[in-house]
């Protein structure tokens, strides 16, 4: 293992009874990089955070984090780390300020240094003006930020992020995106894990996708979407009655079979001729007389690549909230 990876883990396997939660999972992250592990619920990203920070000892596999074994150098590990779980766990009867200073102080600061590192993470996370507000009294995305800051009082180089932004409004989510790319500027090394699509082609230098316990792929977002196929070509027309004709006019321009959707009145067929091939439709459209309201190219998405690497598409929060990946204690 080197010491270039501030996490890297080789063959990671966990059983829970009958259960197993993790087959022999492989895993780095480069130092001041983002990985995301992505994968559906029971999937096995819970458990390879609570290994990874020493919650949880592996049946097998080894691993180091921030250089340090975490079976052999445990105590060396959690002094180096920052762990934000699923759920937030500042204490509600405290205000923000106390929170941070109480965090402060378990890290062995003395009390000034704890106030004025509290005072930094309050003014970095925008929270200075809730500092003295009980956390019970914040809004989700207000304690999902009071929470990120707690980690980041012992200053860790390594932060693990256990789905951060579930459950946040698409702008408390953006802003805490925001939070975590400058922490990332600043020498972070950080491993999320997510089912938000968006936030892993977002955020993730390299994204490692697992489900049933194994990595069953991994890369940069673009390779990842090349592993399910090429650019696709999407024609939308004012007249639906033109679909068929512009699916074989997409058939036979591309050499592939167009897909209809009539209630989008759109046909789209996947080429790996670029925008060559775009061009060559837009002149067969031309000839045709067909009227456009849309001609585009573009690369699958992380959806798309989601669903064709797990067999199951990304779950919304609605569907995600009841169920949460558990771990057995």
């Amino acid at each position: 293992m080197t010491a270039s990876n501030a996490v890297e883990a080789v063959g990671l396997l966990k059983r829970y009874d009958q259960k197993v939660a993790l087959a022999g999972v492989d895993l780095t992250v480069p130092t001041g990089s983002v990985t995301a592990l992505l994968g559906p619920n029971g999937a096995g990203k819970t458990t390879a955070v609570r290994i990874l920070t020493t919650l949880t000892s592996p049946d097998a596999g080894r691993a180091t984090v921030a250089g340090f074994d975490i079976v052999e150098h445990g105590p060396e590990v959690r002094r180096r780390i920052g762990l934000a779980a699923q759920d937030a766990t500042v204490d509600p009867l405290l205000t923000g300020v106390q929170n941070l200073v109480m965090i402060g102080e378990l890290h062995q600061m003395s009390r000034a240094d704890a106030r004025a590192r509290a005072t930094e993470l309050l003014h970095e996370f925008d929270l200075t003006d809730a500092s003295n507000a009980t956390a019970g009294s914040y809004s989700g995305g207000m304690r999902r930020r009071l929470d990120l800051a707690a980690t980041l009082v012992a200053r860790p180089e390594v932060l693990f992020l256990d789905e951060p932004t579930t459950g946040l409004d698409p702008r408390a989510r953006n802003d805490l995106w925001e939070v975590l790319e400058t922490l990332v500027g600043h020498g972070v090394s950080i491993l999320l894990t997510t089912q938000y699509l968006e936030e892993a082609d977002r955020l993730a230098d390299d994204i490692v996708v697992v489900d049933h316990g194994r990595v069953i792929a991994h890369g940069d977002a673009r390779s990842l979407k090349r592993q399910v196929g090429g650019d696709n070509i999407g024609v939308t027309v004012s007249r639906p009655d033109e679909l068929a004709t512009v699916g074989d006019l997409l058939s036979g321009v591309t050499g592939t079979t167009a897909t209809i959707d009539r209630s989008a009145r759109t046909a789209t067929a996947p080429t790996v001729q670029g925008v060559v091939g775009l061009a060559e439709v837009a002149n067969a459209l031309s000839q045709a007389g067909i009227e456009v309201e849309d001609l585009s190219l573009r690369q699958p998405t992380l959806d798309e690549v989601f669903l064709t690497l797990t067999g199951a598409p990304a779950v919304t929060d609605a569907e995600k909230a009841p169920n949460k990946e558990t771990v057995p204690s």
